[in-house]
């Protein structure tokens, strides 16, 4: 796998390909703009020019980029939807410029809406990014969700009705977040309940799009629904459940980033990174 981590783009992109190369990555993930605020000041042409002139000199094998928070692409909400609408044009729009192939997104909350409805508008809304930007190269990813509250993305199959409805289907594929999936219920600690998670992934979604893992210990109990990511090796999932993922080999050139709580030197990084990579075997 290409190991790595969620980096800040504090100080410009380039920054966090140093601190990417900094803790030891193979492959790094951003956001574009900053993740709480809907607003973000345009791309400087310089600044893009900095951030992939870096990355090539890196060797960072892999970017990904992850999307604002506040979206809510399944929110019955109408006003709230167009905002989330707008604002995930203007993500997609960044990770294009910036020659991102993959934009992670949570698919949204449903409120009272209930689920079938949520999944209508998650897949209304990509097909209205869809006609308005013909040609992109970025992919949306979908990520497995724990399923808390209202979120929708917590059964494989709720992705799946959503990708049914979205005219280019080729233009979306999936996260796997360790955390979320094994709070969401499906077994990662034994070989049998690994196996079977992956099994119904492909029968459900297809592995062969399944193109970006989040790497994340989980401080909750198997179906606890609960997001909270911890340390690898110190939550429930445990040191097994990595070490059958990293030695998987259909997933050997997949971007795998961490996504747990660091200091500003990062060494939690540096750890996290050296454990994972003490349990690929040979």
């Amino acid at each position: 796998m290409l190991f790595g981590a969620h980096m800040s783009i504090a100080g410009g992109f380039d920054k966090a390909v140093d601190r990417a190369v900094q803790v030891g990555c193979d492959a790094v993930q951003i956001f574009t703009k900053s993740s709480n605020q809907w607003r973000a000041r345009p791309i400087a042409p310089d600044e893009v020019e900095r951030f992939r002139a870096r990355l090539q000199e890196a060797g960072i094998r892999s970017v990904v980029a992850h999307d604002s928070y506040l979206i809510n692409l399944a929110s019955p909400d109408d006003q709230l939807w167009e905002k989330s609408i707008a604002a995930f044009r203007e993500e997609l729009e960044r990770c294009e410029l910036l020659g991102i192939p993959y934009l992670v997104t949570h698919p949204g909350s449903c409120g009272e809406a209930g689920e079938e409805a949520g999944i209508r508008r998650v897949a209304e809304a990509l097909n209205r990014l869809h006609d308005d930007l013909p040609g992109y190269q970025v992919k949306t990813l979908l990520e497995v969700t724990a399923g808390q509250g209202t979120s929708l993305g917590y059964r494989f199959e709720q992705l799946a009705a959503i990708t049914e409805r979205v005219r280019e289907p080729e233009r979306v594929a999936y996260c796997f977040d360790t955390c979320h999936v094994f709070a969401a219920g499906y077994e990662l600690r034994t070989p049998e309940g690994y196996a079977a998670t992956m099994e119904e992934f492909d029968r459900v979604l297809g592995l062969d799009r399944l193109l970006v893992f989040h790497l994340n210990d989980s401080k909750r109990d198997l179906g606890s629904r609960v997001d909270r990511h911890e340390h690898i090796g110190k939550g429930k999932i445990g040191l097994d459940g990595f070490r059958q993922l990293v030695n998987d080999p259909r997933f050997r050139e997949h971007p795998a980033l961490l996504e747990t709580e660091k200091s500003p030197d990062l060494h939690e990084d540096v750890e996290n990174l050296r454990v994972l990579r003490s349990l690929v075997a040979g």
